[in-house]
């Protein structure tokens, strides 16, 4: 039987990845400063440039500069497999990008008590490969009101309160004067809050007017009308009344027909 609940968990998850890959690549001098300890220009590195599967490559983003590159691994919870993952990004970075240095951190996003948070090395025979670990509630909120890009961070780090560490960002974030730079950061700060905070602390908290006109939120509203078209055509909706109730075009729901038919004609 069909678990909805599984596609909502997936589609939370992919809320947080995305969101975090967008200040990755739109701040990256802020990331920069925070892991590299300098503020340098950064370059994103597609996958294919490694040979990697983009679908593997969802939670995480690499950045070059002349000098070295940097990988960032985002998690909002601990995978066994990521220490490998690491080897093998390291392995292929080499591979393509000989003799440059990298630097590899993994970025918890929620507290948890998992070992797995706090491996950081891959052991296989002889082999033995380090990365970097950076559990977000362990790090000062503080840290993150200095660098626009890692606002959003804020109410994810130690404080006493993630509300108000959120207010406070609330309150810089609106002194922002570029329209987009602002909409999307107050987007990004209260997506991730959502990992901290209930959703009516969030919304009395940030503004909603400003937010709405962010890339970060749209896309994000569009992956949900395509979660929820998914469900009501596994539910036997017809296309068009999905269409009518979630507003998606009816090549986009036909698509998602397409996608909801796939397993059953290869179960046929």
């Amino acid at each position: 039987m069909y678990d909805a609940s599984l596609d909502d968990k997936s589609y939370n998850l992919s809320m947080y990845d995305d969101t975090c890959r967008f200040l990755a690549e739109h701040f990256s001098a802020d990331f920069a400063s925070w892991l590299l300890g300098k503020s340098v220009t950064l370059t994103e590195i597609q996958p294919s440039e490694l040979s990697l599967d983009p679908i593997r490559a969802d939670a995480m983003i690499l950045l070059q500069s002349d000098e070295s590159i940097l990988h960032i691994e985002f998690q909002t919870l601990p995978k066994e497999e990521i220490p490998f993952r690491m080897l093998d990004y390291r392995v292929r970075g080499q591979r393509r990008y000989k003799g440059k240095p990298m630097r590899q951190v993994v970025i918890y996003l929620k507290p948890t008590t998992s070992e797995l948070a706090y491996q950081t090395s891959y052991v296989l025979e002889r082999t033995h490969h380090e990365f970097d670990v950076m559990r977000l509630w362990e790090q000062p909120a503080s840290l993150f009101l200095q660098y626009p890009g890692l606002l959003p961070f804020a109410a994810l780090g130690q404080s006493e309160s993630p509300a108000e560490m959120l207010r406070q960002v609330a309150q810089i974030v609106d002194q922002i004067e570029e329209p987009t730079t602002q909409a999307n950061l107050m987007a990004a700060s209260a997506i991730l809050a959502g990992l901290r905070l209930e959703e009516d602390v969030i919304y009395r908290l940030v503004r909603r007017d400003i937010m709405q006109e962010s890339v970060i939120y749209r896309s994000i509203q569009r992956d949900e009308k395509r979660a929820i078209a998914l469900n009501f055509l596994r539910d036997g909706l017809s296309v068009e009344a999905v269409v009518r109730g979630t507003g998606l075009s009816i090549k986009e729901v036909q698509q998602l027909q397409q996608q909801v038919n796939q397993p059953a004609q290869g179960e046929a």
